[in-house]
């Protein structure tokens, strides 16, 4: 039997939460003695494709068909139920993402498996099968049992360490998959993709410096952005600023929008409204800039700085050129 996780390709790589889901399923096949194997769907790099090998898997199977180069949630649903035929797998795991949520829920309706989304650790498999998640947006967590035969599992970002452990040098074996695509997933036709135009993806960045109303308006954006190239991080910003078109909807961090869990987060000018917070509480470190003492974020932060942000922002800036 194989432990089987699907992953998401960028530009023909594998997606780094991707990545983290194919070592969090090699953590399981240590337990279960089980093999480890890898679905991409889409136009893909081969020699990238190999490094799921990296993280534990042992063979990637490639499905390149060019009606699967588009997001279609039903179709990859569909190959993913069958990968997992072929396989025997009774683990499948994704990462969590909008795309990733709406596969893995229909994979489970085809495979008639039992589902747990948000999944924050590895699982308790002792006679039973149990797995932690995290619950009211993050605020709690639960521990689930799942007594199904097949099990899906929706991982979250940072689930699992990615330490030098988790890393090795053993290329995967890519092999050819080829499924049977049903033309009633493809009644709906993708005409065009637009992508949002900035260098690094909110949900892969390990870095991500976000500005809100504190910044006082769209001309005075700078100081956080040079703050921003000088780490190598995304930006992204708060509701309000997203609805007065300050910066980009695809900018917007929240519950109503993009949720988050990078290494580090800083928020700028934040005041940390509840449907922020759901957004960014994966985060492992969060750094937060107000000149406001009683601003409610700060009783999330890790660390705080009480100031004057476009004072604080350009000596950060500087600190860090400093230390490079």
């Amino acid at each position: 039997m194989s432990v089987l996780i699907y992953v998401e390709l960028d530009n023909g790589s594998i997606k780094k939460t991707s990545l983290e889901a194919v070592a969090y399923g090699a953590k399981i096949a240590e337990k279960t003695g089980d093999k480890v194997a890898v679905l991409a769907l889409g136009k893909a790099d081969i020699s990238e494709l190999e490094k799921a090998g990296n993280y534990g898997a042992g063979k990637v199977l490639h499905a390149a068909d060019d009606k699967l180069d588009h997001e279609n949630s039903l179709a990859y649903a569909d190959v993913l139920a069958q990968a997992a035929h072929q396989e025997n797998s009774k683990i499948i795991i994704l990462s969590k993402s909008g795309l990733g949520d709406a596969v893995a829920a229909r994979a489970a309706a085809k495979l008639k498996a039992g589902i747990v989304s948000g999944v924050t650790g590895l699982p308790e498999i002792n006679g039973s099968f149990k797995v932690p998640r995290g619950i009211f947006t993050g605020k709690a967590f639960a521990t689930t049992e799942i007594k199904s035969d097949i099990k899906v599992l929706v991982v979250k970002k940072n689930a699992i360490e990615m330490d030098e452990s988790s890393v090795r040098t053993v290329n995967a074996e890519v092999e050819t998959f080829s499924p049977v695509l049903r033309d009633s997933d493809f009644k709906a036709t993708i005409v065009e993709v637009e992508k949002a135009a900035s260098e690094l993806s909110l949900t892969e960045a390990s870095i991500i410096i976000s500005g809100g109303r504190g910044m006082k308006g769209p001309e005075n954006w700078q100081p956080l952005l040079d703050l921003a190239k000088a780490l190598g991080a995304a930006t992204g910003c708060s509701k309000p600023v997203s609805d007065l078109d300050w910066r980009p909807h695809h900018e917007h961090i929240g519950q109503t929008g993009i949720k988050v869990a990078p290494d580090l987060y800083i928020a700028c000018g934040i005041s940390g409204a509840i449907q922020h917070l759901a957004g960014v509480n994966g985060s492992k470190c969060i750094v937060v800039i107000n000149k406001d003492p009683e601003a409610p974020f700060f009783k999330a932060a890790d660390y705080g700085i009480v100031g004057d942000l476009f004072e604080v922002l350009p000596k950060l800036t500087e600190a860090v050129k400093n230390l490079k």
